[in-house]
């Protein structure tokens, strides 16, 4: 994956199909259901993103397109006694104020969404945005931050990720362009962070900037270990430019120190390489994420990184996609109670349209991996997003529309 084939996909992501021959494969014994399906619509389609839900059990989440001005939109869902599922707009953007949001969104102790938009702004480099809700139902959305306000975009420009709070209450995301590195035609990108001000406003800062040798593009959001250090992947750059994973430790002046953890490598077909999605922590601290491309298909795998005394974090391949197991993950995974992980595929599975997939420890030290459903159209096709817990272990997810849809919110009860 080139530098310039990464920067187009973002246009491209609603009709990428790659055929593959795929084998036969029969999914788990579990129980699909689609929530949701989305038309053309003021309710939004082509959904990306995760989902999260509130305290009462509603689901929230995003569509990169459709609403009122098709620049896409923020959506709730909320269960009924009947079992049905009622979807609310909560908002259109219409390109001032964003465009084309990829990410899922946070919640802060008020009960405010935050998310950002990859498109749009008054620069048109994308935005970080506040919902707030009122007493009527409806909810105000402020705009906090828009991006490519400096020159050269050095405040970073086009997010992809969702958001995540520290414990002060600032905000912290990643861009896949903008920064003012060279290497990289539109920039490298940035990770970002936003302080609120007294007044209501948010000030921008970048935490780092990156210049392709140790990183570049990335696409998904970061995450804090609890000594307050940032970890993340980027796409591309890096010793084999196939992408890192990365260390942004605080300095006492304010300044934030970034150390590689992991570089991929194009080298052989068992390398990993080109993460996509942002990472998670085990109780014992070992990271785990996935890799778009690599391993003995080339058609991805699931990771583990291991962090050993002197420094080092040792990695450990958990499982190679396939044709019939599911290919290319863009997706980061989730942990049930039990530590086993879940996750999704864009494709593979028998009608090569992706899969979601359970990951259970052995006795042997290894992984047990089981397809949990396996998508074929009918509507959904195509799952970018990855799934979302509830307090029961059902799984919910997004995926894009195959028949008679344009995306959709399902449910998995394992």
């Amino acid at each position: 994956m080139s530098h310039s084939r990464f920067l187009t996909l973002l246009s491209i992501l609603p009709v990428i199909v790659i055929g593959f021959f795929v084998a036969p494969g029969a999914p788990a014994q579990t129980k699909f259901k689609t929530l949701h399906t989305f038309t053309l619509g003021p309710d939004g389609y082509n959904p990306h993103a995760s989902l999260i839900f509130d305290q009462a059990g509603n689901l929230y989440g995003t569509t990169e397109l459709g609403g009122y001005y098709s620049d896409g939109t923020v959506f709730e869902l909320t269960p009924g006694a009947d079992g049905r599922w009622k979807e609310i707009l909560l908002h259109t953007f219409g390109a001032d104020d964003g465009a084309m949001p990829l990410a899922g969104l946070i919640f802060d102790q008020a009960g405010n969404l935050y998310g950002t938009t990859s498109q749009g702004g008054s620069e048109n480099g994308g935005v970080v945005f506040k919902l707030a809700p009122n007493s009527d139902g409806s909810w105000t959305e402020t705009v906090l931050h828009a991006f490519c306000s400096l020159d050269k975009c050095r405040d970073g420009a086009k997010p992809w990720a969702s958001l995540i709070f520290d414990q002060a209450g600032n905000l912290y995301g990643t861009t896949v362009q903008g920064g003012p590195s060279s290497e990289c035609t539109y920039g490298c990108g940035t990770v970002f962070k936003l302080t609120p001000n007294q007044d209501g406003s948010w000030t921008e800062s970048v935490v780092h900037n990156f210049n392709g040798g140790d990183g570049a593009q990335p696409s998904a959001s970061v995450i804090f270990d609890q000594a307050g250090n940032l970890y993340g992947t980027t796409a591309e750059g890096g010793s084999q430019d196939s992408g890192v994973v990365f260390k942004l430790a605080p300095n006492q002046d304010g300044s934030w120190r970034q150390s590689v953890l992991r570089n991929f490598s194009s080298g052989n077909d068992h390398d990993c390489r080109f993460p996509l999605a942002g990472l998670i922590f085990d109780q014992a601290g070992n990271l785990y994420g996935t890799t778009e491309n690599g391993g003995a298909y080339d058609s991805g795998v699931v990771f583990q990184l291991t962090p050993n005394s002197n420094g080092i974090w040792k990695e450990k391949v958990l499982i190679t996609c396939s044709s019939e197991n599911g290919m290319f993950p863009w997706a980061g995974l989730v942990f049930d109670q039990a530590g086993s992980l879940y996750g999704t595929t864009t494709e593979g599975g028998p009608a090569n349209l992706g899969v979601a997939f359970k990951l259970a420890p052995n006795s042997n030290g290894g992984w047990d991996k089981t397809v949990l459903h396996a998508f074929r159209g009918h509507p959904e096709e195509h799952p970018y997003a990855g799934l979302t817990l509830d307090n029961a272990g059902n799984l919910y997810g997004t995926a894009l529309g195959g028949d008679y849809s344009l995306g959709s919110v399902f449910e998995i009860t394992p």
